[in-house]
């Protein structure tokens, strides 16, 4: 089996390419990455000389090198994390969200379509659904993205499911709620606050932190992924959940107390533009394929602590 993953360089494409290689001994990974600011090779050191595995440095959107890749080296499948994520950059750039996450996403279609790829697996966020007070978002709902980057993610959605209806390209996507864990650069929520305490900063909380968000460990999330690429019917759009919902101002009360600091290091700081109130997933139609999430999120965020504290090296530069 050889697998294309665009993005393996970021925070979950680089668990998944670990997770992979510990649980396949015949799997081969090509991965294509831009190494932007959010991807790093540091985060591969210990499977950079591998056989089994090949890096590319390229963009998603470059339709010379993308056709190039599947002509020489024919992958049968191919996983796309490259994306860009952060909702902050979006406000301030919303361009560079629309060529990677749009217009690179329609250049690996194409070119799967041209070499026939078997699986084409499209990693997806929740906020594509916008928010939602009360209930959960089933993968049939209406998309209501209410920022440029979850946009820009529903909009690829919305192409990929039109090659799918189109060109009978056999794609699959799933649509993970928050994710946490090891190798996730620190400007998002979790790891921010771990190294800003660690640092003895102040942690930055939005409004009030009522927010509220569910959350995944990122290899429970992996776990997920590789069930629907393995069991996942064709054509279908998969909900990754855990039933963690956590108000913002919780996540930051719980990492202040494992890292026994007082409520003096949260400062309150004006909401951003159209912050999304809750995200909610139901997610009953992956547990039907068997998916169960191992880790608590007691557990996974003492996991992750762990790793950030023996980790300085990795994020301390990545902070400067």
């Amino acid at each position: 089996m050889k697998i294309l993953i665009t993005g393996g360089a970021g925070f979950i494409g680089s668990n998944f390419i670990h997770y992979i290689f510990k649980k396949y001994k015949n799997w081969r990974i090509i991965n294509l990455d831009k190494l932007t600011y959010a991807g790093s090779l540091d985060n591969l050191r210990k499977i950079e000389k591998d056989p089994r595995y090949k890096f590319i440095k390229g963009d998603i959107g470059d339709r010379k090198l993308v056709s190039e890749i599947f002509r020489k080296e024919k992958p049968d499948y191919i996983i796309n994390f490259a994306a860009e994520t952060h909702v902050d950059r979006s406000i301030k750039n919303p361009e560079i969200f629309i060529k990677t996450n749009i217009i690179g996403t329609q250049v690996l279609l194409e070119a799967s379509r041209h070499y026939k790829i078997k699986k084409f697996c499209h990693i997806s966020t929740d906020e594509i659904y916008g928010s939602i007070k009360k209930g959960k978002f089933k993968e049939t709902d209406p998309l209501f993205p209410n920022s440029p980057y979850s946009a820009s993610k529903a909009s690829a959605d919305l192409i990929i499911r039109s090659y799918f209806k189109t060109f009978n390209l056999p794609i699959l996507i799933v649509r993970s709620c928050n994710n946490f864990g090891l190798y996730q650069y620190p400007e998002k929520l979790i790891p921010l606050f771990i190294t800003n305490l660690l640092e003895n900063k102040k942690v930055p909380l939005y409004g009030k932190g009522e927010n509220i968000r569910e959350w995944i460990y990122v290899l429970d999330n992996c776990r997920a992924i590789d069930l629907v690429l393995q069991k996942g019917k064709i054509g279908e759009i998969y909900n990754i959940g855990s039933g963690e919902e956590k108000r913002n101002i919780e996540i930051a009360k719980i990492l202040l107390k494992e890292l026994k600091k007082d409520e003096n290091y949260i400062e309150y700081i004006k909401d951003r533009p159209g912050h999304d109130f809750r995200y909610s997933l139901d997610w009953t139609k992956i547990r039907k394929l068997g998916f169960r999430p191992k880790y608590s999120f007691e557990k996974a965020i003492k996991e992750t602590i762990k790793w950030y504290k023996e980790n300085r090296w990795w994020w301390k530069k990545l902070k400067r």
